[in-house]
């Protein structure tokens, strides 16, 4: 694809209902965070850079997922790309939603498509805490910067990439970004991207 190996790890949400039902919507489960966190480290060992596909409104919240160590994956998948030491550019295609999408999103940069959304928790969410009304969600989405130009003014995400997707220039983007990324020393890499999230 982009001219050498890379590890492409990808959420799924599927196009029929039997499909998206099967994967909660694009809600993963612990082990499909552990399975993430096994390939990235595998590209690690063989020098690949890392573009993680995120589609997600969130971690499945399920009894079984919470008693499979949901939180405790999330947090050693985000622990793990923080030291990882090849490059990592995350995508955000669609929802990018709470700590599910974090554990895949902690990279050297991440990107969205100029549709998508990148939030800690839904409006809905935001307001019920805040004021203790859902219906209030408009308000808290303006004031939450869901969009790629907020977040891209915020500092947040690095890129926006328009839609329809012109393929050919993606992967032109991407390898010319791991191109500069790969020219890093490793320690450096990781120390690069420890600062980007200290900074937030």
């Amino acid at each position: 694809m982009l001219g050498y190996p890379v590890t492409l790890i990808s959420t799924q949400k599927g196009h029929e209902v039997k499909d998206r039902l099967a994967t909660h919507f694009g809600s993963p489960e612990p082990w499909g965070y552990r399975k993430a966190v096994r390939l990235m480290k595998q590209a690690e060992l063989f020098h690949r850079p890392v573009i993680n596909l995120i589609n997600t409104p969130g971690a499945f919240p399920g009894a079984d997922a919470e008693k499979g160590g949901q939180g405790e994956a999330i947090a050693d998948s985000i622990a793990k790309m923080m030291d990882l030491k090849t490059p990592i550019i995350s995508l955000i295609f669609g929802e990018g939603g709470s700590g599910g999408a974090l554990a895949l999103a902690s990279s050297d940069q991440v990107w969205m498509t100029e549709k998508s959304e990148y939030s800690i928790l839904s409006p809905e969410g935001f307001a019920s805490i805040l004021w203790k009304d859902s219906a209030k969600a408009p308000q808290a989405a303006e004031i939450m910067g869901l969009t790629p130009h907020d977040l891209l003014n915020a500092k947040v995400v690095e890129k926006i990439i328009p839609e329809p997707l012109d393929i050919a220039s993606l992967q032109r983007d991407l390898f010319l970004k791991f191109k500069e990324l790969c020219s890093l020393h490793a320690e450096d890499l990781v120390t690069l991207r420890y600062q980007r999230f200290r900074k937030f």
